[in-house]
């Protein structure tokens, strides 16, 4: 488990909490649909307390890799390592306990207050005492900006807002990796910056975080790791100055040169 430790410097605020993020691993995974292949011996390494950037075409299995990770998908064969143990024998609801999702759309309960929204999985998942859920909830909410919208319903909230109470739902479960969905992709322009900024927030606290995402500029900015993918391959991966400035693939190169 990842329990977050007071910092009373970090993202400047007092009490905002360092995470210790584990490793991530996954060794030749590929991943399938009836018969079709949709990822193909996927290998990749993501470091504690750092972040990858998955880009690359729509349709390139981008999601689907996420998917796997999170058993949401199983994946077909090759293994995925969380601090160095396999996670494909691990109880699917412990493992989400461990490693939390945001996706792209919010998945909001909308009878249910933000507060409740982030306490739900605490005390039904976890058997945290509601009270308990409840207070670190709040907290939660706090770190991500949302103190006082706590008591709103998702249909008072902004895209945004939903999102981040998304954000706050999955850090309230205490995960050692957080997974992005293209986390922005159904906000408006105007509300991108401020999730980017929440999610540089938590890389910069040491969450080991894995991101899909079409923000060249976040990833280039925030990134320790960029991967490309296409085709359900890992094409490249590396630095972001390795593969924004000098893409060696021709397949990354053609990217490029629509996205940018």
């Amino acid at each position: 488990m990842n329990t977050p430790t007071q910092n009373t410097t970090t993202a400047g605020r007092i009490g905002a909490p360092t995470f210790h993020g584990s490793s991530l691993e996954l060794h030749n995974v590929t991943m399938a649909y009836g018969d079709i292949d949709v990822l193909r011996n996927v290998s990749l390494t993501v470091a504690p307390g750092t972040t990858t950037c998955i880009i690359g075409p729509s349709g390139s299995g981008k999601s689907t890799l996420l998917r796997g990770i999170n058993r949401l998908h199983e994946p077909k064969s090759g293994d995925v390592l969380l601090a160095g143990d396999s996670t494909l024998g691990t109880n699917p609801d412990t493992l989400r306990t461990r490693i939390g999702m945001v996706f792209q759309h919010f998945n909001l309960f909308p009878d249910h207050t933000a507060e409740e929204n982030v306490a739900l999985a605490l005390w039904a998942v976890k058997g945290m005492p509601r009270a308990q859920a409840m207070n670190r909830a709040r907290q939660r909410l706090a770190e991500v900006g949302l103190a006082e919208r706590a008591d709103h319903r998702p249909r008072d909230l902004s895209g945004g807002q939903q999102q981040r109470v998304a954000i706050a739902r999955a850090l309230a479960m205490e995960p050692e990796v957080m997974l992005f969905d293209e986390a922005t992709s159904a906000l408006d322009p105007e509300l991108v910056k401020g999730v980017l900024n929440l999610m540089a927030g938590l890389g910069r606290r040491g969450m080991t975080m894995l991101v899909v995402t079409h923000e060249m500029g976040f990833a280039r900015k925030v990134a320790d790791q960029v991967v490309f993918m296409d085709e359900g391959e890992v094409v490249e991966a590396g630095t972001p100055t390795q593969l924004f400035d000098n893409p060696r693939s021709e397949r990354l190169q053609r990217f490029l040169s629509e996205v940018l």
